[in-house]
């Protein structure tokens, strides 16, 4: 373990990267204790920051760490050492755990820590998580293309051929994001042949690139829609099963189970999330809940 660490690690400078996961995760963990205890109201337990009566969240002291860290990070980038970079970059981990834990106040702009559209912030966690154990695995964003190659090649052409293999990757991971397909778009990136696949296939049905490419085609609609249903329904419902476990059941659903919960929440989201889009607003207006024969959003199948 020693060995793989040295060579695989600090060998080629991933030591910071290693303890800023070590830092955001510790962090994570620990500040979603705390919210439970306190939500708990777990009488030998801090509560929460709240001088004169003003409740302080957590991400204003995750954005004040992120600031002197990284701020640090950036004097010291020069002439620092693996040591002092792993140091800070642990700080950073640890400020970037406690603004990603509220990111869903920052996107909603109000406090819904513990109701449905909470679980956003659970999702930014995952997504920050698995970028950066990629990143530690030593794969890199647009896998097949090298930045020192163009930076040392003085071929003109291997220059144009980078350039070209960057944009083609990024128009790719275009499509697949326009298609709905965040993930995969993501894992993408890292891994060219997972992006072209997820090109390929069909669109999420509730997805911009099915709203132009799908409406005036009903057929491949309804495959959309019936390989969502198909498909998501475990996915969410598992989703939101680690999403509970971690972060706590939303106020809104009282329920004793939490694989019931999951169940219940995650029909509750297929009935947001599985439906035709909508036409293109330069179309002729479809009434509510048609289109050719499809269910329209809320609808069950």
């Amino acid at each position: 373990m020693y060995e793989w660490l040295d060579r695989e690690i600090v060998g080629h400078g991933r030591l910071p990267l290693l303890f800023f996961l070590l830092g955001f995760l510790a962090a994570f963990l620990f500040i979603r204790l705390s919210v439970r205890m306190i939500r708990a109201e777990v009488s030998w337990w801090p509560g929460n920051v709240k001088p004169g009566g003003h409740h302080v969240h957590h991400v204003v002291f995750g954005v004040v760490t992120m600031l002197v860290s990284g701020v640090s990070l950036i004097a010291v980038y020069v002439d620092g050492t693996q040591t002092t970079g792993a140091v800070l970059a642990t700080l950073f981990g640890i400020g970037a755990a406690l603004v990603l834990d509220e990111f869903a106040l920052i996107f909603y702009l109000q406090d819904v820590y513990w109701a449905d559209e909470g679980r956003t912030s659970v999702d930014a966690v995952f997504v920050a998580i698995a970028v950066t154990g990629l990143l530690l695995l030593g794969l890199r964003p647009l896998e097949l293309i090298n930045v020192t190659d163009f930076r040392d090649s003085p071929d003109p052409w291997v220059r144009v051929a980078i350039a070209v293999s960057s944009v083609i990757n990024l128009l790719i991971a275009a499509v697949v994001l326009l298609k709905g397909k965040i993930w995969t778009g993501l894992l993408g990136l890292f891994v060219f042949p997972i992006l072209v696949i997820g090109a390929l296939r069909l669109s999420r049905p509730s997805a911009p690139w099915a709203r132009w490419r799908y409406t005036s085609k009903p057929k491949r609609m309804l495959r959309a829609l019936e390989r969502e249903r198909k498909w998501r329904r475990p996915v969410i419902r598992a989703k939101i099963f680690v999403q509970d476990f971690i972060a706590g059941t939303p106020s809104a659903v009282h329920v004793k189970e939490a694989a019931e919960h999951a169940r219940v929440a995650a029909e509750v989201e297929l009935d947001h999330v599985v439906h035709a889009a909508p036409p293109p607003i330069s179309l002729h207006p479809v009434p509510s809940g048609t289109m050719d024969g499809l269910p329209g959003p809320g609808s069950s199948t």
